[in-house]
């Protein structure tokens, strides 16, 4: 059997059409919901109830290097947000190694890159929120 295989110039990083590139050395996205699928709650006697949570929002943190043209990208849509409350995007991530796939209808920037200069390049974090993140987790 081959060795499963990962490259991540096979992650496409989409967000309102534009494919996000210059990712960061490391973990360059993070993706995770806000909140847990099903909660627990066990009573006095030891007898537990389980309750679907219907809330798919989510958190994805995108790590780009300092040159990369994701900044100009998410900069672009935080503007118009801020100036005008028009800055959502559609946002997909697909794993071509793989079957992981990522799709929200409407994201938006959390929070900006915090700007560091040095005299090597640095990276820049991004925050981007949904509140309908549909997530498959899979395999290579």
């Amino acid at each position: 059997m081959a060795a499963k295989q990962f490259d991540p110039k096979q992650l496409a990083i989409i967000c309102g059409g534009n494919q996000l590139t210059g990712y960061a050395e490391g973990t360059f996205i993070n993706v995770e919901k806000d909140e847990d699928d099903w909660s627990l709650t066990v009573g006095s006697d030891g007898e537990g109830v389980r309750a679907k949570s219907n809330n798919n929002s989510a958190t994805v943190t995108f790590t780009c290097t300092q040159g990369s043209i994701a900044n100009d990208i998410l900069s672009a849509f935080r503007s118009s947000d801020q100036l005008n409350n028009a800055g959502t995007f559609p946002f997909m991530m697909k794993d071509n190694n793989g079957r992981s796939l990522m799709v929200a209808e409407t994201m938006w920037v959390q929070k900006p890159a915090a700007f560091e200069g040095s005299n090597e390049p640095t990276s820049r974090e991004w925050v981007l929120r949904t509140d309908n993140l549909q997530i498959l987790v899979a395999g290579l």
